[in-house]
């Protein structure tokens, strides 16, 4: 845990709860960080802020969906950004960080865990200038709920590279059984990552929404402007989402049906060859059977003419297919 106080023109750091509660009392701006759970952070956010119990639960525990809720002196903000991923990855990893963001009159605390998203650039921000701090609390989680949108980028760049590939291994006429039982896998992985993260995000696009319109006393409305533009931005990244959710359900039916094809013109081989073959196993088993009496047995010419025969009908069903635009 750590807190950025400023007390006049002055950026104090301090880790110590009692010089915090006096910095608070006295209503000094500052932002409290919790790295981690810890005896400190518990008593800080019990004693000196005196945050509703459930509040507090809700900050230590990890929540599937985002959420917010005005306590009156204060609104609780739970939303979710994405760790950075590697480009080069196979498939996309998706993994999503909670953020909890609690703004208060003249504080704000967050808690994001070691790998919090958005938390970093801010808070070395803040260190270089204080000037985010001196507008005010709003005006910090601004700057990180900004910065945690914008590390959304990388991740919807990557899964629109990985489904660009996707659709041309599928577009690919010289597919095997493994290439598309893997082409399979990766598609619906996919398909699972972008649901999960359309889970969060249609959530989430409501809450930064209540935060543009400027519900809570705690957004001033000189900010509505600038959590209207955070507004913005994520909704691109919805309707992306959107986009690539419903490209991956057309990849998947295109690659059944490009699958259906090949075992369509498979099975119009193997029936053009049955086809050809039956009446040329039907000359064969007329003249293969050891009757006594059939006259064919004694002409010296049977043989080459049964050859004969057989060639003469294959030829003539496979012009007939040709005719008929079958081959």
């Amino acid at each position: 845990m750590r807190a950025l106080i400023l007390d006049g023109e002055a950026l104090l750091e301090s880790e110590d709860v009692d010089e915090i509660q006096a910095h608070h009392a006295a209503g000094h701006n500052m932002w409290v960080n919790l790295g981690e759970r810890s005896p400190n952070g518990e008593r800080v956010l019990r004693e000196v802020f005196h945050l509703h119990p459930l509040a507090i639960e809700d900050v230590w525990n990890d929540l599937d969906l985002p959420k917010i809720e005005d306590f009156g002196d204060y609104v609780h903000i739970i939303i979710h950004g994405v760790l950075e991923s590697d480009r080069d990855a196979k498939d996309v990893p998706l993994e999503l960080a909670e953020l909890d963001v609690i703004i208060g009159r003249n504080f704000v605390i967050t808690f994001a865990g070691e790998r919090g998203c958005g938390v970093a650039p801010v808070r070395e921000e803040v260190r270089r200038n204080a000037r985010l701090l001196k507008r005010g609390p709003a005006w910090v989680a601004h700057a990180i709920m900004d910065h945690l949108v914008d590390e959304y980028i990388p991740v919807i760049d990557a899964f629109d590279d990985q489904l660009d590939t996707l659709e041309a291994r599928i577009l690919d006429e010289e597919g095997n059984e493994d290439e598309d039982r893997e082409i399979m896998q990766r598609v619906l992985r996919i398909k699972r990552s972008l649901q999960r993260l359309r889970r969060t995000t249609s959530h989430q696009r409501e809450i930064l929404l209540r935060l543009a319109r400027a519900e809570f006393d705690e957004i001033p409305k000189e900010a509505m402007p600038f959590y209207r533009d955070v507004y913005d931005h994520f909704a691109r990244v919805t309707d992306l989402v959107d986009s690539y959710r419903e490209l991956t359900t057309s990849m998947l039916e295109a690659h059944l049906s490009l699958q259906s094809n090949r075992m369509n013109e498979v099975m119009k081989r193997l029936t053009i060859i049955s086809t050809i073959m039956l009446p040329l196993s039907l000359i064969a088993g007329i003249y293969g059977m050891n009757f006594k009496f059939m006259p064919e047995l004694d002409v010296r010419a049977g043989y080459p003419a049964a050859l004969g025969l057989m060639a003469v009908v294959a030829t003539a069903i496979l012009y007939w297919f040709r005719r008929k635009g079958w081959l």
